[in-house]
């Protein structure tokens, strides 16, 4: 794994109650490190408490064990340095583009000089020069995700977590997205943790891929990519990766079954 480690999860566990006296463990012992400038993917089954992970990563959610650190910091709260890119993108229907996407910058108290530029800069960055002044309404739903994109990156955050972005958009879109995102990670060289349950995606972002296990999450097995970019879908060492990863699970359909 190459450059410094701007991240640590240290052996994290997480139970929630179920009633009064029962109880659910959904993360169990788990620990990995991110680099800096890496493109990590956390692959899992669906309620395999990833999502908890990144909360907890993000300092939204507190571990029952276990310890968060950033830069050697312990992570207990959320930290500006980081951005969220969520499955559903929460825009606001009544602001254009440009002020959904500057709005980050604006709440900090950033003067509009510099962050309408900075915004411009990534509107044009993800491809949406042309609709700063167009509303939510207006925008397909692959191009709400662009947004959601755009605003991070206009936040400036040093890690950007991307949980399950894709997930609620037809196949063709979500290809564009893929590309897109991979262009723009390339671009800008964030560290990126994206969560996925789909196998061909994850390789065809990830430089390493973490295979978590079904509820409790733990690491099931670690895959470096080191495929060139951009990524060939149907190279010979693409697919032989996707059915290494596809034989270690129980999850291999996804693509196939959202087509």
């Amino acid at each position: 794994m190459a450059g410094s480690i701007r991240l640590t999860i240290d052996h994290i566990s997480k139970t929630f109650p179920i009633g009064k006296s029962e109880s659910f463990k959904v993360i169990d012992d788990l620990s990995f490190d991110v680099a800096d400038n890496e493109f990590l993917v956390l692959l899992g089954p669906g309620h395999c408490g990833k999502t908890v992970t990144l909360n907890i990563a993000a300092g939204l959610e507190k571990a029952d064990a276990g310890t968060v650190r950033l830069d050697g910091e312990v992570v207990d709260r959320p930290n500006s340095k980081m951005g969220m890119v969520f499955q559903k993108v929460g825009t606001f229907p009544w602001l254009t583009v440009l002020e959904n996407v500057e709005l980050g910058p604006r709440f900090k108290g950033e003067n509009k000089a510099d962050r309408r530029k900075r915004a411009e800069k990534f509107i044009k960055i993800v491809g949406l020069q042309g609709f700063e002044d167009s509303y939510p309404v207006q925008l397909s739903g692959g191009m709400k995700q662009r947004v959601g994109i755009a605003r991070a990156y206009t936040n400036q955050p040093e890690i950007l977590i991307m949980d399950e972005p894709f997930g609620a958009l037809d196949a063709q879109t979500r290809y564009s997205m893929e590309e897109e995102v991979a262009r723009i990670w390339s671009q800008e060289k964030r560290t990126i943790i994206f969560v996925t349950n789909n196998i061909e995606e994850a390789v065809y972002l990830g430089d390493r891929i973490i295979l978590l296990t079904e509820c409790p999450a733990k690491v099931k097995a670690i895959y470096q990519v080191d495929l060139p970019r951009p990524r060939d879908m149907m190279s010979p060492a693409f697919l032989a990766l996707r059915q290494k990863i596809s034989d270690n699970t129980d999850f291999s359909m996804e693509r196939e079954a959202e087509a």
